[in-house]
């Protein structure tokens, strides 16, 4: 598998049968410019959202139409996607459930944030519960993008479930864990073999580097790739 960062929580997942986006947020992102946007979309055939704040919809729609890539998501963002956005090929869940898809499955995981929409109307649109994704591949080791989270001790079930080897952790602060926590989640609940962190250096009040992630790690640290933004790891 090759997964490679493209800013902020967007990840792209090169498999065998498989080219997947996770949280496209291209335009409007700081950690994105440089990268080339049809490298980012080539092949894309399916588009995975965490949850609906517009720092991970992003460019799903675009995307979507151009690539008809099948978008999965939360049922409520679906259908908010749909009604707004005309996005066509959904696959909806919801927290506990999983889809089979072509060479994976993705099931829905909780994570404590928020997932909303504010409109140019002052209107906020609730868009469902925010999730990780928990995806199992036919060849490949699974992964957990735990989506914008707190720790939380229910973690440990995830784990226990789950058995993910790549973990895409957030750690920017502010809108979720910070890098102490963040290492204390994954040296505590999970087994990672590999982890990659996301969600920082997008903003100025976001931590702008991994290395209190890196420092917290301790002896883990040699399991975490911090590629720059563009950069791919071959897991």
């Amino acid at each position: 598998m090759k997964i490679t960062w493209l800013g902020h929580a967007a990840f792209r997942l090169e498999t065998a049968k498989s080219t997947i986006l996770i949280d496209p947020f291209f335009t409007g992102n700081p950690g994105f410019e440089g990268n080339d946007r049809k490298d980012a979309v080539k092949d894309v055939t399916h588009i995975l959202l965490t949850h609906g704040h517009a720092d991970h919809i992003g460019d799903t729609a675009a995307i979507a139409k151009e690539t008809g890539a099948v978008v999965v998501c939360n049922y409520d963002l679906g259908m908010w996607l749909g009604r707004h956005q005309s996005v066509e090929r959904l696959d909806m869940g919801n927290t506990g459930g999983t889809i089979t898809l072509d060479g994976f499955s993705a099931t829905f995981v909780n994570a404590f944030h928020s997932s909303a929409q504010i409109t140019t109307d002052g209107v906020s649109h609730s868009l469902g519960s925010a999730n990780g994704l928990m995806l199992h591949f036919d060849d490949e080791p699974g992964l957990l993008h735990m989506g914008d989270t707190d720790i939380f001790s229910d973690m440990a079930l995830i784990n226990e479930l789950h058995r993910p080897e790549i973990g895409i952790v957030p750690i920017g602060d502010r809108f979720t864990m910070g890098g102490a926590v963040a290492a204390l989640a994954c040296r505590r609940y999970f087994s990672f073999a590999k982890v990659l962190p996301c969600h920082y250096g997008t903003f100025p009040i976001l931590d702008q580097t991994p290395d209190a992630f890196l420092e917290a790690m301790e002896d883990d640290a040699k399991n975490v790739a911090a590629p720059k933004s563009g950069e791919s790891v071959v897991v």
